[in-house]
């Protein structure tokens, strides 16, 4: 029996476990990769475990969405981050110089090699041929210690890709597509490979797009085959010797097979305030428009900013739309300048922000009340844009430029003529805002710097066989890492300092949350389907640590947020029934009996001690994930098997 593209890169990389779905698998890691939202607590943690130097091939540090410096705080971690890769064999990527994963796509992604990154969105290296996945900051820090990343080994799903795009059709449409098809919750537990005779008609570009939405899917990640395409991308950014042909066995077996013609695909439009709740543009043509974003890791390639000065040359946008454009590079915003794209988009009326995340993290250009933005990004949850009753959509750049000529939603195809717009054959190569690490003799003598913000990790806590706890909080499904641990200019910069940031947990859904949580001194919340959806964020772990969460039970888990709970010491149940959730009451006292024995069983007795009834809980813990656990964290258990 053949194998699949990722089944490839695994086997290669397998240094625990058996290829079965299903099982656990530890997987050597070539490449790492930080952002500074998450990337001051990771670097925390790689302290912690006291390894003097990185082991892997390559670790990255991005500054790319705590840039608005209000205040000392993102300014002390930038530095402090800068500190520790100088002086621990860690990249460092300058504020300016771009978004991660755009960067990391252009000068450091290598077909074949596996990546991990504290950011969800760390599959867009699957566009250039790379198992890549997004992880906890705890994961990544143990990586770069030159430890095994452990997984459940996924399904394999496979897209075959017929025909062509048609004009004003676009990658974001293809991602668009997939969401509508399989949901936020279809790509869970599972690797979605992207393949068929379309994948030929589809750029480097334009596959990171699909591969970046994948994240969206729940999928653990998602990857294309290596091949000309491929070839021709590192080629043209100077790094042609990084090239490996991929391909899938022509007998390689999936667990779901999708078929999408790209010639069929219409321009479409993700409504709030999820990714999946995906119509047609024309079918909300007429829709008054008052913000238009183009930028983020999904559409900010320097493929989809030329598309959008073509479609903006010569022309004004509405006077009552705001347009911001976010270059996803330093790489991407100087060759706009030398080509005078940059002019054009410019000459619209547009605001050109800084090569970073921005709006997209809540960092700035929030819409006005109640206003609806159209965004190229890839996420749309309530208030993630900074404006609590904000009303964004998802879409393309090419269906951005048209609301922002127009002022309303208008189907993009309305435009006319589209202009040819094609990759260079050379990329302009200026690594220079990326700041190489000190040499192993220099590292000995050089200072980590920490600012009065960056407080210790929180403590944790080794799990005992009885836990008596009230329910201190019940939400219900989709639960996104957004409503436990908002992000946004005014919380953001608290990434490194958890008591100051537990005042905001479950801020979208209850504000009295931390209080409560806090006189509770120990607690348990219940969840619906698909709790912790979204980013990568282990503080959405950390702070319910630090405000005394034992146990978070819920209908079903999303694949990175589980792993965090775990690494927190924060146990993650499922019901056996899942009608159980209905007869749970906020306040009720719950009482888990025989931990232990429950956990090599596979299943946990709950009494609720308020209305005298019984539950089942489910859990699959590993031999791993048990020992993490009795020891408090992934922290607690690394040292006790270094000792």
């Amino acid at each position: 029996m053949g194998l699949t593209i990722a089944q490839k890169i695994i086997k290669a990389h397998l240094v625990e476990g058996e290829m079965v779905a299903g099982s656990e698998i530890a997987l050597k890691i070539d490449q790492t990769l930080t952002q500074d939202a998450t990337g001051t607590m990771a670097y925390l943690e790689f302290e912690t475990m006291g390894i003097d130097r990185v082991r892997t091939e390559k670790s990255v540090a991005y500054i790319d969405h705590n840039t608005l410096q209000s205040g000392f705080e993102n300014a002390d971690d930038h530095r402090y981050i800068q500190s520790v890769c100088k002086k621990h064999g860690i990249y460092f990527s300058r504020p300016g110089n771009g978004i991660c994963h755009q960067v990391h796509l252009e000068r450091f992604g290598i077909p074949g090699k596996t990546l991990i990154g504290s950011d969800s969105h760390t599959p867009t290296g699957g566009g250039i041929g790379m198992l890549a996945m997004g992880a906890g900051g705890l994961d990544v820090a143990v990586a770069m210690g030159g430890g095994a990343y452990h997984i459940t080994m996924p399904k394999m799903y496979k897209v075959n890709l017929t025909g062509k795009l048609n004009k004003f059709v676009t990658a974001k449409d293809v991602s668009l597509e997939i969401l509508r098809i399989l949901s936020v919750k279809g790509g869970v537990g599972a690797i979605i490979e992207w393949g068929g005779e379309g994948v030929k008609t589809l750029s480097v570009p334009e596959r990171a797009t699909i591969t970046n939405m994948g994240t969206e899917l729940g999928a653990t990640t998602s990857i294309f085959p290596s091949d000309e395409i491929t070839r021709e991308f590192l080629a043209a950014q100077g790094r042609e010797n990084d090239y490996v042909e991929l391909a899938s066995d022509c007998d390689a077996v999936y667990d779901k097979i999708i078929d999408i013609n790209l010639s069929e695909l219409k321009p479409l439009i993700a409504c709030p305030h999820s990714p999946d709740n995906v119509v047609t543009v024309e079918s909300l043509k007429g829709t008054k428009v008052d913000q238009v974003c183009i930028g983020s890791c999904t559409n900010s390639s320097l493929l989809d900013m030329l598309k959008v000065a073509a479609l903006l040359k010569g022309k004004i946008i509405s006077p009552f739309v705001s347009l911001s454009v976010s270059p996803g590079s330093k790489q991407v915003l100087s060759m706009l300048s030398e080509c005078g794209a940059l002019t054009d988009i410019l000459a619209s009326g547009a605001r050109l922000l800084e090569c970073a995340c921005g709006p997209c993290i809540g960092m700035g250009f929030s819409p006005n009340s109640g206003g609806v933005s159209l965004r190229t990004f890839n996420r749309n949850f309530e208030g993630r844009s900074g404006t609590a009753d904000g009303q964004v959509y998802l879409v393309s750049p090419e269906t951005a430029v048209a609301a922002a000529l127009t002022g309303y939603i208008t189907d993009p195809r309305e435009l006319g003529f589209m202009p040819e717009v094609k990759l260079p054959e050379k990329f302009k190569i200026d690594d220079s805002a990326v700041i190489e690490p000190a040499s192993v003799e220099e590292a000995a003598s050089l200072e980590v710097l920490r600012g009065p913000n960056i407080k210790k990790f929180p403590d944790s806590y080794p799990q005992e066989d009885t836990l008596k706890a009230p329910l201190i909080l019940k939400v219900g499904d989709n639960i996104t890492t957004d409503h436990i641990m908002p992000a946004g200019a005014k919380i953001l910069p608290y990434r490194s300092n958890i008591p100051h940031l537990s005042q905001y947990c479950f801020g979208v859904c209850d504000t009295s949350f931390p209080e409560r949580a806090k006189a509770a001194g120990r607690s348990i919340i219940v969840g619906g389907s698909n709790y912790g959806q979204g980013s990568s964020r282990e503080h959405a772990a950390l702070v319910p640590l630090y405000l005394g969460v034992r146990a978070v039970i819920t209908k079903s888990f999303a694949r990175i947020h589980i792993a965090n709970l775990i690494n927190a010491g924060i146990m993650p149940l499922t019901f056996k029934n899942p009608e159980d959730y209905d007869s749970l009451s906020e306040n009720d006292e719950l009482e888990l009996n025989d931990i232990y024995a429950g956990m090599d069983k596979g299943e946990i007795i709950m009494k609720n001690l308020t209305n005298n009834r019984e539950y089942v809980l489910t859990c699959s813990f590993t031999d791993r994930q048990k020992a993490i656990l009795k020891a408090g964290s992934l922290l607690a258990y690394t040292k006790e098997i270094g000792e």
